[in-house]
């Protein structure tokens, strides 16, 4: 299968899909997934890691239904297998009250982790708005997020866009209903 075959997005519902994205390691090699399929040599070289820890997350990652071999090649004898994600977008069920979000925690720590030189474009606006205009504000941040992966060219460097829309906690929630 293509990786533009691919279905549009998968919904994690296991514990075993939960698990298995919420580790950072997992998280970086599903990204270089997310364009092209790539062999364990491959994704080991590009996110930093010994084979043997590749091909372990990579089987956890397939055994989680979040990637899948999509190509096989013999080379000198061995089956080099290529994997790539088994969907365009992995949907993460709603965190409910005070939990974690995953996406952002990586996203944090990616962002730590590049380089500090690189063009960066960070931001945080606190908005005042109607409910009809945060429903119109994600709807356009989300159509600007597809528009421009539809854009996406793999021979191209990496870049992440990352947004959060969300009414934050009252201060009396925050602070565990005190005053």
């Amino acid at each position: 299968m293509a990786t533009d075959e691919l279905p549009e997005s998968l919904h994690l519902t296991t514990d075993e899909q939960l698990r298995a994205v919420s580790n950072l390691t997992r998280h970086r090699i599903m990204a270089v997934l997310r364009f092209e399929p790539a062999t364990i040599t491959q994704i080991a070289e590009r996110v930093g890691l010994a084979k043997g820890s590749s091909s372990y997350h990579v089987r956890l990652l397939e055994r989680a239904g979040l990637v899948k071999v999509v190509r096989t090649r013999k080379v000198r004898g061995v089956t080099e297998r290529y994997y790539a994600m088994a969907a365009r977008a992995l949907v993460l069920p709603d965190t409910g009250d005070g939990g974690p979000d995953v996406l952002m925690r990586h996203a944090v720590a990616d962002l730590e982790a590049a380089p500090a030189e690189g063009e960066r474009h960070v931001r945080m606006a606190h908005l005042r708005l109607t409910d009809e205009q945060f429903s119109e504000l994600g709807a356009r941040l989300a159509a600007l997020a597809d528009e421009y992966r539809q854009l996406s060219d793999p021979s191209l460097p990496d870049a992440s866009l990352v947004f959060a829309l969300f009414h934050p906690a009252s201060r009396v929630q925050a602070e565990g209903g005190a005053e």
